[in-house]
C-alpha cells in the first residue's frame, strides 16, 4: 500500500511511504482518528541517516504480519526528529524517564490525547538478551488497552502530572553528554528548579576555571577526546577551548583542543579521501566510525578547524578545512543553494560499504607499487579494522611525499565515486544551514576561498527568501525546513532562529552586507518576544507555535547542548553579537541572562554546555568590536578587514563599510527585504567613524572603551592578537 507519507517534505517519512503500515504524519488528523477508533497511537521517531531506524523498518515495518497488527490496534504516526525536534524532545524526555535511556528509533505509545504511557527504542523482531520482541510489545500494549484500560489511563495521568510539575532538583541525574542506546547521543537533563530572573552579570572567570578543571578529568590523554567509546565529536567544547586559550593563554585548553582535533583528523571518523566527518566513532581511537555524515557535525567542525588554523597555522587544520568545505559543496549542496541534512550510514543496506577498502582493492585501483604504498599510508591491512577484513582509511603519519599522496588519494576518491553511494536526506533544515553559513563564510575569508563565501551567501539567500516570512514591522518568522524549494509546515524552533541569526551575522562580518544584520535582528526580535521562559532563559518553541499536544505535556525547554549548541546558548551568542553591532542594551542583557542556566550545568557537566562556555568567553573578552571604514574597492580597506577577521579574539565582532552612510536602528530590525534590497542599511558600529587622513581606518573597542583608530594593518594585528 502507498500511505500518507508519499507527499511528505521529509525524506525519512518518504522512505516509509511503501510500508504496509498505515502511517500517519504527526498532526490533528492522527489524533482525531485515534479518538474516533478509541485506540492508542504508536509514535515512531527516527531520522533518515539512522542505521538502527533502517534495521527496525526492514525487520518490522516492512513485515506484512507486523504491519497488519499495527494497523488493527493502533494509529501509527511516523515522525522525523530532524523536522520535528519539539515532538522528539518531549517524548525523549518521557522515554528516558521511564526507561533510563533514550535513542533512535524511538517507540512511544500514547493515549488519543498524546500522553505517553509506554516508551522504548529499538525492539527486535524476536526476543534478544532480555529485550522483548516488537510483536510481543505490540500484543502486550493492545491487550492492556483492551482489558486493563484503567491501569493504562492511570499510568498516563501520572506521566502527564509529572510533566506538568515544576522542574526540581539541583543537578542532572547523569552526564548529559553521555551516549545512550544504539550509539546515538542525547543531552537531556533535569535542569533544576526554575531560576529567578538572572542578573545581567552572570559570568565570571572562576566558573569557567572550574568547568575546565572538570572537563580535563574526563580527557582521554592517549587518544584525544573526552570519555570512552563510543566517541562523538565534542564540537561545541572544542570551540570553547580554542576561545579559552585565545582569551587567557591557558595552555591546557589549547593542548586538549589540539589533541582531540589532531586525533579526529587522522582517524577513520574523518573521511581521508572525500573530506568531512562521520557522526561518531564506535571505538576510543576514532578508527571505526558510524558512517552517517551529518550537516550539523561538519558545519561545527569546519568552523572549529578553521579557528584552529587561525590560531596556530596548523597544516593539518588547513587540510581538514579544505576537505570538509569542499565536501559540503560537492556532496550536500542542493539545487536551490542550501545544504542537505545528511548522508546515510548504509549503502544498499550495508553499513559503510562505500567507504572501506582491502589491500587487494587498493592494488587493483593503483597498481602494485602505489597500492602497497597507499595501504601503508592509510593503515589498510590484511586483517582489517572493520568488518569482513575491510579497513577504514586513517592517516596517522604524514606522508613522506605530499604530491604522491595527493595524487593517490584523488585516484581512490575517483574510483570510490563509481561505487554505490549512500542515500542523501535532502531536506534543508534552517538551524543546520545557519551553522553551515557561519562556517563557510569564516573559512572562506580565512583561507581566501571566495567560492565558499559565495555558497554561504546562496544558502542565506535561500533561507531568507523561502524559510522566512515577515511578522509585523520588526519581526521575522521561520519554518523549520524545506525540500526541493518547497517550504515545510513545521514551525522553526529556538535553535533555528538562533543559528540562522548566528550565520547571518557571521556572513555580514565577512561580506560587509548589513542586510544580513537587519535580517538577524528580525529573527532575534521574535526570540525576545515569543520564546522567553520568564526566568531569564528561553523555551525551545514559540508561545504561539507550540504544538497543542505537546503543550498539554511540557513546553520543550532544554538548555544543554546535544550534538549541536542548545537553542538557549546559541541565542545568547547571537544576541551578544547583535548587541555589539547595534549598541542594543536590551540584547546584551538578554544574552547574559540566557547564559545563567546553561552555565549552572557547565560546572558539573561542561561537555553539555560547550557553546554557553564559548559565549561566556566572548562576554568576558568584551566582545571586542572592530569597525573597518573605507571604500570597498580600496585594497587598504580589504587588508584591514582581513587582519580583523583573522583575530582569534572570542566572539570578535567585525563590521566593514564606507563612512557616512545612514545606520539601521539598534533595538529592532526593519524586517527582511532580501539580499537585493535597494535601501541597504549600515550597522550602528560604523556610525560616526570617519576616514583618518583620507585613508581607510580600523576602530577597535572593548568594554565601552575604544582605542585610537589606526590605518596600520600591523598595529591592528597587534591590538587583536592576529597571527
Amino acid at each position: 500500500m502507498t500511505n500518507r507519507l508519499t507527499a511528505s517534505t521529509s525524506p525519512y517519512l518518504r522512505q516509509h511511504a511503501d510500508n504496509p503500515v498505515d502511517w500517519w504524519e504527526w498532526g490533528d488528523g492522527a489524533f482525531a482518528e485515534a479518538r474516533r477508533r478509541d485506540v492508542p497511537l504508536l509514535v515512531s521517531v527516527g531520522y533518515a541517516a539512522c542505521h538502527w531506524c533502517h534495521v527496525m523498518a526492514h525487520e518490522s515495518f516492512e513485515d506484512d504480519a507486523t504491519a497488519a497488527f499495527m494497523n488493527a490496534h493502533f494509529v501509527n504516526v511516523k515522525v522525523d526528529r530532524e523536522e520535528r525536534p519539539d515532538v522528539d524532545a518531549v517524548y525523549m524526555a518521557a522515554t528516558q524517564a521511564l526507561t533510563g535511556q533514550g535513542g533512535w528509533p524511538m517507540t512511544v505509545f500514547t493515549t488519543p490525547e498524546g500522553t505517553p504511557f509506554f516508551c522504548g527504542t529499538y525492539f527486535p523482531p524476536r526476543p534478544v538478551h532480555g529485550v522483548p520482541s516488537f510483536p510481543e510489545v505490540l500484543a502486550g500494549i493492545a491487550a492492556a488497552w483492551q482489558t486493563r484500560r484503567a491501569e493504562v489511563d492511570a499510568s498516563a495521568a501520572t506521566i502527564r502530572d509529572a510533566f506538568a510539575a515544576p522542574r526540581s532538583g539541583p543537578a542532572p541525574a547523569a552526564d548529559p553528554a553521555a551516549p545512550h542506546v544504539n550509539g546515538e547521543p542525547r543531552a537531556t537533563v533535569d535542569h533544576g528548579a526554575p531560576l529567578v530572573a538572572a542578573p545581567a552579570a552572570v559570568v565570571d572567570d572562576s566558573l569557567l576555571d572550574r568547568a575546565l578543571d572538570r572537563l580535563l578529568v574526563s580527557q582521554d590523554r592517549a587518544h584525544g577526546g573526552f570519555g570512552g567509546a563510543p566517541k562523538f565529536p565534542p564540537s561545541t567544547v572544542l570551540e570553547w577551548l580554542l576561545r579559552r586559550h585565545a582569551r587567557t593563554g591557558d595552555a591546557r585548553a589549547l593542548e586538549a583542543a589540539e589533541h582531540t582535533l589532531d586525533a579526529m583528523a587522522r582517524g577513520g571518523i574523518h573521511d581521508q579521501l572525500g573530506g568531512g566527518f562521520a557522526r561518531y566513532a564506535v571505538d576510543a581511537t576514532w578508527t571505526v566510525p558510524h558512517f552517517e555524515k551529518m550537516l550539523y557535525d561538519n558545519a561545527l567542525l569546519l568552523r572549529a578547524y578553521a579557528h584552529w588554523w587561525r590560531s596556530t597555522g596548523s597544516p593539518l587544520a588547513h587540510r581538514v578545512v579544505t576537505g570538509t568545505a569542499d565536501w559540503l559543496l560537492r556532496d550536500l549542496r542542493t539545487a536551490e543553494g542550501g545544504f542537505a541534512s545528511s548522508l546515510d550510514a548504509d549503502t544498499d543496506g550495508t553499513e559503510g560499504a562505500t567507504y572501506v577498502w582491502t589491500p587487494a582493492e587498493l592494488r587493483e585501483v593503483l597498481g602494485d607499487e602505489d597500492g602497497a604504498w597507499a595501504a601503508a599510508l592509510l593503515d589498510v591491512t590484511d586483517t582489517g579494522t572493520f568488518e569482513h577484513g575491510t579497513s577504514v582509511p586513517t592517516l596517522h603519519a604524514d606522508p613522506d611525499d605530499e604530491d604522491r599522496a595527493a595524487a593517490v588519494l584523488a585516484r581512490l576518491l575517483a574510483h570510490r565515486a563509481t561505487r554505490a553511494q549512500p542515500g542523501r536526506d535532502d531536506k534543508v533544515v534552517s538551524a543546520w544551514n545557519g551553522l553551515a553559513i557561519a562556517a563557510l563564510a569564516e573559512a572562506g575569508a580565512l583561507l581566501d576561498r571566495p567560492d565558499w563565501v559565495d555558497a554561504a551567501v546562496a544558502a542565506a539567500t535561500l533561507l531568507v527568501e523561502l524559510h522566512v516570512r515577515p511578522d509585523g514591522p520588526s519581526s521575522l518568522r521561520l519554518v523549520r525546513a524545506s525540500r526541493d524549494g518547497v517550504a515545510g509546515t513545521a514551525a522553526g524552533v529556538l535553535e533555528d532562529y538562533a543559528d540562522v541569526a548566528e550565520g547571518l551575522l557571521a556572513l555580514a562580518a565577512v561580506t560587509g552586507d548589513a542586510r544580513w544584520v537587519r535580517d538577524a535582528g528580525g529573527l532575534l526580535a521574535t526570540v525576545l518576544d515569543r520564546f522567553p521562559d520568564g526566568d531569564g532563559g528561553f523555551y525551545d518553541t514559540a508561545d504561539d507555535e507550540t504544538d497543542p499536544v505537546l503543550a498539554r505535556l511540557r513546553r520543550p525547554h532544554d538548555p544543554a547542548d546535544g550534538p549541536t549548541p542548545s537553542g538557549q546558548a546559541a541565542a545568547a551568542g547571537a544576541l551578544l553579537t547583535y548587541a555589539a553591532l547595534t549598541g542594543s542594551t536590551r540584547h546584551r542583557e538578554a544574552a547574559e541572562r540566557a547564559l545563567a542556566e546553561p552555565l549552572r550545568i557547565a560546572v558539573q557537566h561542561p561537555r553539555a554546555a560547550g557553546w554557553a562556555l564559548a559565549v561566556a568567553e566572548a562576554v568576558l573578552d568584551g566582545p571586542r568590536e572592530v569597525a573597518v571604514v573605507g571604500p570597498s574597492d580600496d585594497e587598504a580597506t580589504r587588508t584591514l578587514h582581513r587582519v580583523a577577521l583573522r583575530s582569534p579574539a572570542p566572539g570578535l565582532v567585525v563590521a566593514v563599510g564606507p563612512p557616512g552612510a545612514p545606520a539601521v536602528g539598534g533595538d529592532a530590525s526593519t524586517g527582511s527585504r532580501g539580499a537585493g534590497a535597494p535601501d541597504a542599511p549600515v550597522v550602528p558600529l560604523l556610525r560616526d567613524r570617519p576616514l583618518v587622513g583620507g585613508r581607510p581606518a580600523a576602530y577597535v573597542c572593548r568594554g565601552f572603551v575604544c582605542d585610537r583608530p589606526t590605518t596600520s594593518p600591523d598595529d591592528l594585528a597587534a591590538a587583536l592578537g592576529t597571527r
